[in-house]
């Protein structure tokens, strides 16, 4: 599979790469250093968060009737939406924290037990703003080949423990690295997720790299982590929607059975977010400062 990646938001990590992304998907090999001292977002960065038309209404995918849970790379639609998804949770960045309250975008989070477990709080901030957490496993493991006790436990552990921190079981999931395999699907399904997600562009360092073509498409999928580079490769995420002449949209809202209850203007605990039906601060004028074609999969 070819990538081609564009990257830089005018923040400081961007520029030209020629180096391979390290995975579509953290290992986890590190431990979680815990949330940082550093300060909150400058305003500069906040200067940099694009305006968006409202979503639209969502036209919800069609789900298998089983005994396999959906498996998605994308969303089926024409509509101009894209979706941000974020994984693990590794790196707690306060400013992190910030600009995602500040920019009101729909996101969906799918956490990773052994990368949040120290500090669980940190994404309840997250939570609070508008995003939706979803499940990764609890220890991030290689899942395609295992046995269907070994990912049944993973999966719907992770479940069951997110249920138990945040008030809402997760219905939707992602393999560690977006492996799977049929037993993957069946356990999905038999744990009552809804379905599983793959990506069509990946972000790391500001650096948005895309499977096909230089542009994100109505109803990609992008992936981005909780890394140093979080505001960067945030930014860098809603710029490359923005310049699509794309839209946030949740990814809940397009699988039947998962959206979530949200009242008008509401980023409480469990909604969509505020994002989705107003535009976020800022004028969508970050530059890009450079770009780079590598031959490879992601992970």
């Amino acid at each position: 599979m070819r990538w081609v990646s564009h990257g830089g938001t005018g923040g400081g990590t961007g520029g030209t790469s020629v180096t391979p992304p390290p995975g579509g998907d953290d290992t986890g090999a590190e431990p979680s250093t815990g949330p940082s001292s550093a300060p909150s977002v400058p305003p500069g960065f906040l200067g940099k968060i694009p305006k968006f038309a409202p979503a639209p209404a969502p036209d919800p995918v069609t789900l298998p009737a089983g005994p396999l849970a959906g498996w998605f790379t994308h969303i089926p639609t024409t509509q101009k939406v894209a979706f941000l998804t974020i994984d693990d949770g590794w790196v707690q960045l306060p400013e992190g924290a910030q600009l995602f309250k500040a920019a009101q975008i729909p996101v969906t989070l799918f956490l990773s037990l052994n990368a949040i477990r120290s500090n669980p709080g940190y994404f309840k901030q997250f939570q609070d703003a508008g995003a939706v957490i979803e499940a990764h496993t609890l220890t991030h493991p290689e899942l395609r080949g295992t046995s269907y006790d070994f990912q049944r436990r993973e999966a719907c552990g992770s479940a069951d423990q997110l249920a138990q921190l945040y008030g809402r079981r997760p219905l939707l999931f992602r393999p560690p690295f977006g492996d799977h395999d049929d037993t993957t699907l069946r356990v999905i399904h038999d744990c009552g997720l809804k379905a599983a997600f793959f990506w069509k562009e990946t972000v790391n360092t500001g650096i948005v790299r895309y499977q096909t073509g230089h542009s994100v498409q109505p109803g990609d999928i992008i992936l981005m982590h909780f890394r140093p580079a979080f505001v960067n490769d945030f930014l860098a995420a809603l710029q490359a929607i923005h310049d699509a002449g794309l839209t946030p949209a949740l990814l809940e809202d397009y699988i039947p059975g998962a959206a979530v209850a949200r009242g008008p203007g509401s980023g409480g605990p469990g909604t969509g977010g505020p994002g989705r039906d107003r535009p976020g601060p800022g004028h969508g004028s970050g530059a890009w400062s450079g770009s780079a074609a590598w031959s490879g999969s992601p992970g």
